[in-house]
């Protein structure tokens, strides 16, 4: 008597799964668990006492009172150096405008009464600690400076949205701020459906992770 196929064999219709429907399945908790398995980010964040941190790249701009011979625009090196005028090779990276001022203050202070500094920065790249960086199905993945109370919405704005193979509602923030703990964002809804509820912000080192769909 032939075996035949156990999906068809009588009274037993229902039993028994395809290998593609098992897969498919599979998919499906696997993308339903992708949305679910990290908290929604808070929507607001404290960052009310944050500075701007100098990092190579930026272009700094020192303004030395009643000695314009010493004023000038300098670029910060990739080592996170400056030289000028009077002022050995100083490590600026890492510190904020006020804090390179009272340094370069100390130098010249050799050569110069009482100067007096002020350090503006012109040009906004940051640290790498501090940068936001957006990666996966985004338009354009990069990395940005990071800005007093910016969301996610602002973040995407830059980086020209999401892609059409997006899983938008499955994206996640790893905050490096918090021990690289991950937090849930819903772009999709977001940008697509104009949930504003779904916008939050972000904090300097932010990651934002926007997986593929899986459909």
């Amino acid at each position: 008597m032939p075996v035949g196929n156990a999906a068809s064999r009588p009274g037993r219709t229902g039993r028994f799964f395809s290998v593609q429907s098992l897969a498919g399945l599979a998919l499906v908790l696997l993308s339903g668990c992708a949305s679910t398995s990290h908290p929604a980010a808070p929507v607001t964040v404290a960052n009310d006492d944050y500075s701007y941190i100098i990092g190579a790249g930026d272009n700094l701009n020192i303004q030395v009172w009643r000695n314009p011979e010493l004023s000038m625009s300098v670029p910060v090196r990739p080592d996170g150096k400056i030289a000028a005028p009077l002022v050995d090779e100083m490590v600026v990276q890492g510190k904020t405008s006020v804090q390179v001022a009272r340094e370069v203050e100390k130098q010249l202070g050799k050569y110069v009464r009482d100067p007096i500094v002020t350090v503006i920065v012109t040009g906004f790249i940051g640290p790498y600690s501090e940068q936001i960086r957006v990666v996966g199905e985004a338009a354009k993945p990069q990395f940005l400076p990071y800005k007093q109370k910016m969301t996610v919405l602002d973040v995407m704005i830059a980086v020209g949205g999401l892609t059409d193979f997006a899983a938008g509602n499955s994206a996640t923030i790893l905050r490096t701020a918090e021990g690289n703990k991950q937090y849930s964002v819903r772009l999709k809804d977001l940008i697509k459906r104009g949930d504003v509820s779904a916008n939050v912000e972000m904090r300097p080192g932010d990651i934002l992770i926007i997986p593929q769909s899986l459909f």
